[in-house]
Formats: structure tokens, sequence, C-alpha cells
């Protein structure tokens, strides 16, 4: 089926609809409780990582500091960013809107990058303008990557929070990187490969356990970090007066997982610690999209949410659970392609707006830095791959997906075209179809299509993927130096 266009005059109003509610009123008369000081805040991202830990039920994992907060706020299971790479992730994250809806979808975007709507407030300038200092960094990455016109040295007043007025309070954000390609590993507490669990859609090889077990590690160094940041705050006596938030920008770094809209892909964990709000142990299943986190934080410091905000605060009682959550995927570096996904608690809906590109068009980044990509590619083309992983090798998409969650975690059994499931289908194409006019999604443009790398696949011989396999193999196995992989000349001409 080709989806439903979506007119230029009902995308017009649907823009002149938010800019007006924009506005009448910028912030929500919500009530908050009085408090005899202002919390501080403190959010921390995990760079590319899913719900990979400890707390979230991985036995191969050991991280006790993230495990202990999770002990002592809430843990919730099924967080999904509303982007699958970092700077669409972090830009939903940082102003509580769709991607769609503040232009900031395509990754890489060339300045001049676009302005927020008016009105719109990044959750930083939010808190400077409430008497924060607002910190960068911290001794940690001070990464913001945002798809739209950002003034850093404005919005954020210092490096580290030590660096705010005597009882300041202070809104800090870090990034932890450690789970950003390449995998480092833990030198400390290495995991036995053998040990580790791989998703349905990977190859079980000896290179692919080895380089998940790198990232399980890398993981891990992440976790000693945090525990050293509880403990600065626990020295410097502001521990249980700090909201501390733990999320990722996406899903984690895996040929099936960042840059698609799969589980893999958008899943992420999500704790929250703040013991005057939130009881301790708690663990919710209720689905949670990273718009929720900008009114979350706004409740808990007891600041005013903006009625522009499309998340929920996920600590009111009268903002519940939505039935369904939704994503998209756009432009990866030069690679040209565009989804749209719905997701319940018991289905994920894909619609593929460029079925004829393969999913494993060529992306540069993915091909000089995933070993199991190699691995993939080299048993598609010697017809060695089960159908269930093959599939995500084809030169083509399916128009739809349609996925049971409950009965396939994994989202490899399509079942778009299985007459049982014809008014499920049904339903999520019409729950995607009303969210993408609410959020001005105005689709793939034909200059697109047609844009950016070519979608020639696949993308190099069998010959030059073996090659590429055994540099990865060398490195990750045997200790040898790291791949320098080259640029094919067909999506490079100068390297020709």
């Amino acid at each position: 089926m080709n989806p439903t266009p979506i007119s230029h005059k009902h995308r017009l109003w649907t823009a002149m609809a938010l800019f007006s509610l924009l506005a009448i009123s910028t912030f929500a008369a919500t009530p908050a409780a009085e408090s005899p000081a202002k919390p501080n805040v403190l959010l921390i991202i995990l760079e590319d990582w899913g719900p990979y830990l400890g707390c979230y039920g991985l036995k191969e994992i050991y991280t006790p500091n993230l495990d202990k907060l999770a002990s002592e706020g809430s843990l919730y299971k099924n967080c999904f960013s509303s982007g699958p790479v970092c700077s669409v992730g972090r830009s939903t994250l940082m102003v509580g809107l769709s991607q769609y809806t503040t232009h900031t979808q395509q990754h890489r975007t060339k300045n001049p990058k676009p302005n927020l709507p008016v009105g719109v407030k990044s959750i930083v300038d939010l808190f400077r303008d409430a008497g924060y200092f607002t910190a960068l960094g911290c001794g940690y990455s001070r990464k913001v990557d945002l798809n739209f016109t950002f003034n850093e040295s404005v919005s954020y007043q210092g490096k580290d929070w030590l660096e705010r007025k005597p009882g300041q309070p202070f809104y800090a954000h870090l990034t932890l990187m450690q789970t950003h390609r390449s995998w480092a590993g833990d030198a400390q507490r290495p995991i036995d490969p053998k040990s580790v669990t791989l998703p349905a859609w990977y190859p079980d090889t000896p290179l692919t356990r080895k380089d998940w077990a790198l990232g399980l590690e890398s993981a891990q160094t992440s976790d000693r970090d945090i525990g050293d940041i509880v403990a600065r705050l626990k020295k410097e006596g502001v521990y249980d007066n700090t909201i501390i938030v733990i999320t990722a920008d996406h899903g984690v770094a895996l040929p099936r997982g960042k840059q698609f809209i799969y589980d893999e892909g958008l899943q992420i964990p999500l704790i929250i610690r703040w013991p005057s709000r939130l009881a301790a142990g708690r663990v919710s299943e209720e689905l949670v999209s990273n718009l929720d986190i900008v009114p979350t934080i706004l409740d808990l410091a007891g600041m005013p949410r903006p009625t522009y905000l499309q998340g929920r605060s996920l600590v009111d009682p009268g903002q519940k659970e939505p039935t369904y959550i939704f994503g998209g995927r756009d432009k990866m570096d030069d690679t040209h392609d565009a989804s749209r996904t719905v997701r319940s608690r018991e289905f994920r809906y894909i619609l593929n707006l460029m079925p004829e590109r393969a999913w494993c068009q060529f992306n540069s980044y993915k091909e000089r830095s995933y070993p199991g990509l190699a691995v993939m590619n080299v048993l598609h083309l010697q017809d060695k791959l089960p159908p269930e992983q093959d599939a995500f090798m084809k030169d083509k998409k399916p128009e739809e997906e349609l996925f049971d969650i409950k009965i396939d975690p994994s989202e490899v059994h399509n079942l778009a075209a299985d007459s049982k499931y014809a008014e499920t289908l049904k339903e999520f194409r019409s729950q995607l179809a009303k969210w993408r006019v609410k959020v001005g999604d105005t689709g793939v443009t034909a200059a697109f299509r047609a844009g950016g790398w070519p979608g020639t696949y696949p993308t190099r011989s069998l010959d030059e993927w073996i090659g590429i396999e055994s540099m990865w193999t060398n490195h990750i196995l045997q200790g040898g130096k790291k791949p320098n992989i080259s640029q094919p000349p067909q999506y490079f001409p100068e390297t020709k």
C-alpha cells in the first residue's frame, strides 16, 4: 500500500495551530509542591545504549552503581527514544517535542540549522531562567549535538556545578561516552563472550560474541563513572537534594540497532532517583517516550510545564500512560531513508516511506565501525544466513512491517501480510496517520528520495567484505591494530 499523502493545506493548518497555541500561552498553570529548597538536577546520558544493565535483568553485566540508583528510585522498562540516532534523540529530549514539529529529523543537519518554534525553550534555558546555575560536562563529555540553533555558551553558564554561587541550585548535564563505538571494553572485569546473549537477528560467531562482550564491558566502565559521580554528590552533601536522571540518546550501536526503528534502535534505559517524590525500588512497565523526560524533570523540580510539550509527566497522576508511542528515522549522515513507527505494549508497526532502498544501503559510519555488519554481509553474500537474519540484508524493504512483541520480542517475523492481523494493521495505520498530521510530518520529497549517497546494493563485493571481516577478526580476536576501512570510490569519487 502507498501511504496517504498529507496535504500542504493540512500541514499549514497544523503548523498555524501549533504556533497560535504557543503565542497564546507558553506555560501551563501546573501546581507544584512547596519545597524548602529548590532541588538540583543532574541529567546523565549513556551514549548509544539500550536497557542492557543489571537492573534491567541482564545477568552477564556488572553495574552495581546503576543498580543501586534504580533500587533507590524508579526504573522504566519500556522507555523509547523518538529517533534512533544521537542528534535527533538529543534534540527531542532537550525540548520535549517531536523532531517533525521542530524540523530536527535530519541527522547531521548542515548550517544554518532551524530555529526552535516561537516560544519553545530548551530545558537548560528553562532552568537558567528560573535562577539555576546550568553546567555542561562536569569532568565528563560535554556533548550536546542538537539539530536546532543553540548557543551552548549562553545556555550553559559553566563547565561544572561547583562554579555556582553559594546556595544556588544547579542543573547539570553530562554524557558518558564509553558505550559509543569503538567499544574499548573493561580490563578490570572482562566478560566471557560465551556467556553473552545475542539478539535472534544477529549471527552467532566468535567475532560477534566478543564484540558484544566488549560493548557490555564498556557499559561497566560507565557504571564506575556513575559510582564516582554519586560519591562526589555525597561528599559535597547534595546527594539527597539532587534529582538524578539517567537515560540514553537512542538504542544500542549494533547493525539493526542505532539508525533503525526496531526496539534495538529506539529502546533506552530510564532511571530517576528523587526520594521526595518517587518511591524506592519502583519498576514501571508503562510506555514511556523520551519526550516525557522534560515534563517529568520540571514536575519533580516544582517548576511549571510549558503547554506546548508533547510528552507527559511521569509523576503527574492526571497524565495517564498512552496506548501508543511514536518515532521515526530519516537522513543518517548522507544515507537517505525514511521510516515511521508506532509502538504499543503488544505490537510495533513500521511504515517504510522509501522501500526501494535496502536497510543496509551504504553508511560510512556503520561500515567503518561495526564488525557484525561485515559478518552479516559475508554470510548474506554466501547465502549462509537463516531467513530471519537474511531478511535485513535484502535489497528492498517491505512497505509495512508489523511485529507481535509478546511472542516475537526480537521483531523478526513480519506479520503485515497475515490476514489474522488485518484489524491490528488497520488500527496502527490509522494511529500513525493521525500522529503524522499532529506533529507536522511532511514525509519525503522527490529531491530527498533521489539524494544522498547512491542506494546501490550490495555496497561492496564478497571479497571486499571478507577482507574487512578478516581485519576485524585480527583486531578483536587476535589483538591486532584497529582496521582502517577504505571508502568505496562509487560513494566517494575523489578516492579513485
